[in-house]
């Protein structure tokens, strides 16, 4: 792993010996109901059952249980070894059959080409400078017509600063701004201490149509609340939408042409 990971691996071990928030496994009554959870926006209604799916980013006994639990055939990939012993110690406690694997999301070699149909990432790029090589190597593990589901910081939400001045937020990053983002103390939207990294939209939905895929959907996930009080995670929240997620498809043919679809985004 480079240097990067090593350095952010070593912050998720931290959070995870200091009990964060950021680092909570999923409920016994979530993986009692998987479905409902892993198909929140109808993007996989046949289900996962007997697919081959890989957690992208995503230690921390909190994905792969969900989908061991709805009977998929799991992976989880992380840099954090104290995130992937969550997950040991879910498969455990469950009866899954989970695989940890601990890598750079960049560099994937342990897995051969085409092997997954389905990958999901939680919110994870911006741990990363390199965007293209992310979505490189999941074009190629991923099965043509495969999907990928990736949820990602907005750019604009990690150009913004993390509390209000008279319940206004202000920019204070450039937009084009290199290299790790500015540190941030008690944000409820990055974790403290971790290298974070500026993608703009460009990258993240551009750069996926470049490598091959065809994005399907597009929805902001909404958290925010209006009553919220100035600088919780809901009132920052309500101003400014933090994620935004997607659902893309290897396309089979390389040679096709590429389309984007992009279907009206509701409040979710």
């Amino acid at each position: 792993m480079n240097e990067v990971s090593e350095y952010n691996a070593r912050v998720w071990d931290r959070m995870v010996a200091q009990k964060s928030g950021f680092a909570s496994t999923v409920s016994a009554r979530v993986l009692n109901d998987p479905q409902k959870h892993i198909n929140i926006y109808n993007w996989l209604p046949e289900g996962v059952h007997g697919k081959k799916v890989l957690c992208l980013a995503a230690g921390g006994g909190k994905h792969a249980p969900l989908y061991a639990a709805a009977g998929a055939v799991v992976t989880v990939l992380d840099v954090s070894e104290s995130m992937l012993e969550k997950d040991r110690a879910m498969a455990e406690k469950h009866g899954f059959q989970i695989r940890r694997v601990r890598a750079c999301m960049t560099r994937m070699d342990m897995f051969e080409s085409s092997e997954f149909d389905l990958i999901m990432q939680p919110v994870s790029s911006c741990y990363v400078e390199n965007l293209s090589a992310l979505y490189g190597e999941v074009h190629r593990i991923l099965k043509p017509g495969g999907i990928y589901i990736v949820q990602h910081k907005q750019p604009f939400s990690l150009q913004c600063g993390a509390f209000p001045e008279m319940s206004k937020y202000y920019v204070e990053t450039e937009g084009h701004h290199k290299g790790p983002l500015p540190p941030v103390q008690g944000s409820e939207h990055r974790e403290q201490g971790a290298l974070e990294f500026l993608h703009p939209l460009e990258a993240l939905l551009g750069g996926l149509c470049q490598k091959g895929f065809v994005i399907e959907d597009v929805r902001e996930p909404w958290h925010g609340r209006e009553d919220a009080a100035p600088g919780t995670f809901a009132h920052r929240s309500h101003h400014i939408p933090p994620y935004v997620a997607l659902k893309a498809r290897k396309r089979i043919d390389s040679g096709i042409a590429i389309s984007t679809v992009f279907s009206h985004a509701g409040s979710h």
